[in-house]
């Protein structure tokens, strides 16, 4: 433990939902649910107003509309979710050199490399403050929860006790006393499973899973996870803050609030996660022969299995198939806490895939558990709900809408009031996709 509340953890408000009331003012205020679109969908991200009605993460989109039909369902866009990261993240590296990205949208920054004259409860405080006004101006409106604490996981706790846009400083010192009365499910590993486990053991809170022995805790919950519990009831987190460092893989995962039990649920996560994959592998001319799976099971303990083609594959059909494949052969009815798919032996190379099955199709977002591919459009349909779009003579506006051979856009964007609504014929001409324009790249010497 530092002597110093120097480790600040920033997470950005329901991102994903955040820039799409950013980007569209119709929907600002109102109910957002970000995340695949179809019946088999699963919700990435849902606006406060949508959580008002019981939507949250990893919830079944068919769910979601029960819950709150009248929300806007959106398919997501991953590039624009990517730029305002890369600003968000860009600012922190600006403040100190230790900046652990965890997501996209939240991240741990040491701020004993951040320059500060002292490192005092009203210095670090007044920082903090200042970081999330930046954030608010770099993002174009977004807000963050900042929490800053002595080590790396009360930080984490610290930042999402006062949602949306808190600031919660730990005082070294304090840490026990803050933890103490939580329920026990504040600690990083301890899903409906354990927590069923510890309530046999009639443990609830972390005052009472204080006072119980590393030796029980290891039988009730076993080595790895017990050890872990023991350390933390007892605010014991020693990890440094770790920087970025070359990549060796491309890999998607995500970690969910609640854990995971279906199995078909978690296949379309996994086939959306390898579409991803597929993708950041093409954008940088890489191909990889090793399609790895990562499993974190309700217990804590993390499964890896990997298995490695005679030749490499940039192919999102390929490298979800065998992802797929690794799956079943996991036991997974206890829960999963975090699915994650990789692909590792890159070469900078492709060549034609052998090994993509005849009529083996990309992943589509109605298979995703978070909208990763930038406008993606679903399997069956033209237009994607939320994409990007610009028509010749109405400009620039997204898909409100779509079926039937009909597509209905509202035209505004982030910098205009909200816009009119106006339906087209889905092969219209005049309506096409709108991309971003690329960054400029600096001239040549």
């Amino acid at each position: 433990m530092r002597a110093r509340a120097s480790i600040l953890h920033l997470d950005l408000d329901a991102f994903f939902a955040a820039v799409e009331q950013r980007d569209k003012p119709s929907l600002r205020g109102k109910p957002v649910v970000v995340g695949g679109t179809g019946g088999r969908g699963v919700v990435s991200t849902a606006s406060y107003e949508a959580r008002v009605f019981g939507v949250r993460s990893a919830m079944s989109t068919r769910e979601a509309r029960a819950r709150c039909p009248h929300a806007a369902y959106l398919s997501g866009r991953f590039e624009a979710y990517r730029a305002t990261s890369a600003a968000v993240m860009g600012l922190l590296r600006s403040c100190s050199p230790l900046v652990e990205p965890l997501s996209l949208d939240e991240a741990f920054v040491d701020l004993e490399q951040a320059g500060l004259p002292d490192l005092e409860v009203a210095t670090v405080t007044a920082f903090a403050e200042d970081l999330r006004a930046r954030v608010h101006e770099v993002t174009g409106g977004l807000t963050a929860s900042v929490g800053l604490a002595s080590s790396k996981f009360l930080a984490k706790i610290a930042s999402d006790l006062d949602k949306p846009a808190g600031l919660v400083v730990v005082a070294p010192g304090t840490e026990r006393e803050l933890l103490r009365p939580m329920h026990v499910k504040v600690i990083p590993g301890v899903g409906p499973a354990t927590v069923e486990r510890l309530r046999r053991a009639g443990i609830h809170t972390v005052a009472e899973l204080e006072r119980v022995t590393e030796e029980e805790l290891v039988r009730q919950v076993g080595k790895a996870l017990g050890t872990a519990l023991f350390q933390l009831a007892r605010a014991e987190d020693d990890r440094a803050v770790v920087p970025d460092r070359e990549t060796k893989s491309v890999s998607v995962e995500g970690t969910y609030e609640h854990d995971l039990t279906d199995r078909r649920q978690m296949e379309s996560i996994v086939s959306r996660q390898a579409g991803e994959v597929a993708k950041r592998m093409k954008a940088g001319g890489l191909s990889g022969r090793t399609i790895t799976l990562k499993v974190r099971m309700y217990d804590f303990t993390t499964l890896s299995r990997s298995a490695t083609l005679p030749a490499p594959t940039e192919h999102a059909g390929t490298i979800a198939r065998l992802a797929r494949q690794l799956l079943a052969d996991l036991d997974t009815s206890g829960g999963v806490r975090l699915l994650g798919v990789g692909v590792s032996g890159l070469a900078d190379w492709v060549q034609e895939d052998l090994f993509a099955e005849e009529g083996e199709e990309e992943p589509g977002p109605e298979e995703a558990e978070r909208p990763e591919e930038a406008g993606a459009r679903p399997r069956g349909a033209t237009w994607a709900p939320g994409m990007d779009v610009v028509h010749d003579e109405h400009g620039r506006g997204w898909v409100w809408g779509a079926g039937r051979g009909v597509v209905t856009v509202r035209f505004e964007t982030a910098e205009t009031p909200p816009g009119p609504v106006r339906s087209f014929p889905a092969d219209d001409p005049a309506l096409q996709r709108w991309r971003p324009p690329a960054p400029e790249q600096p001239a040549e010497q």
